[in-house]
């Protein structure tokens, strides 16, 4: 799902698991997201024969920043693949205007951002998360794109890794893009990979803040680093990056 940050929380967003009503809530809740998780999983690989490289990369425990390539609507479900614990994604406010969506959403960790303007209030909800030690994806580019070449990213996903102090984990996710590409109403089931980066770690001062120059040079870092792994997920997904042609193919 696009993302890029806005607004005020819509009904159903969902908050911390220490909002649950209880101890029994929370394990309600812990179960609800291990099983829709597992489905999630089982339907990616089914679908689209995900074949994820460099799964030791993803920290077993602490808070990061997962942040994937985007390149398809599907990406947010292939996210949710790297790994057994619970992650929190952004997610376009409009989806929160289908109540019951809205509200299954949030159980599985969802919350959502306005496009168009900065929204202050999910990039708060993501520095809670992150300090509460709960990993979030964050898509660098903000909207989904086309094309092999990562261009210019936001310094979003940096600042807020910098902010809670936490390492940043690259994912690069090849074929997606014939799976399910912006614009598209069907799904197809093509050949997906992921290749996951080495964390990377984000600079900040004693008082947990970052300089501007310091942002732009690590989101140039994360930069190149994305298109490496994106190069490398085409070609395991059979989608050559000098090839690029756009057609779906097999």
């Amino acid at each position: 799902m696009d993302t890029a940050p806005g607004a005020r929380r819509p009904e159903g967003a969902a908050g911390t698991d220490a909002e649950a009503p209880g101890r029994l809530g929370i394990i309600l809740r812990r179960i609800w997201y291990g099983v829709m998780q597992l489905l999630v999983e089982g339907l990616c690989r089914i679908a689209w024969r995900v074949d994820i490289v460099g799964k030791e990369n993803i920290p077993k425990t602490g808070a990061f920043v997962l942040s994937p390539v985007h390149r398809s609507n599907i990406d947010t479900l292939l996210a949710g693949c790297v790994t057994r614990r619970k992650m929190r994604f952004m997610a376009k406010d409009g989806v929160w205007k289908y109540k019951f969506i809205g509200v299954v959403l949030g159980s599985l960790g969802g919350f959502p951002v306005h496009r168009g303007m900065p929204d202050r209030e999910a990039l708060r909800t993501c520095e809670n998360a992150l300090r509460a030690g709960e990993p979030v994806v964050l898509f660098p580019e903000g909207q989904r794109q086309f094309g092999p070449v990562i261009n210019e990213l936001f310094d979003g996903a940096v600042f807020v890794a910098a902010c809670a102090g936490v390492p940043i984990v690259p994912v690069g996710i090849g074929g997606s893009e014939w799976a399910m590409r912006k614009g598209d109403r069907m799904i197809y089931p093509v050949k997906v990979c992921m290749t996951i980066g080495e964390p990377i770690e984000v600079p900040s001062s004693a008082e947990g803040r970052i300089s501007r120059p310091q942002i732009r040079k690590a989101t140039e870092a994360l930069q190149a680093e994305l298109q490496l792994l994106f190069d490398d997920a085409m070609v395991r997904a059979g989608r050559e990056p000098s090839g690029y042609s756009g057609t779906r193919g097999d």
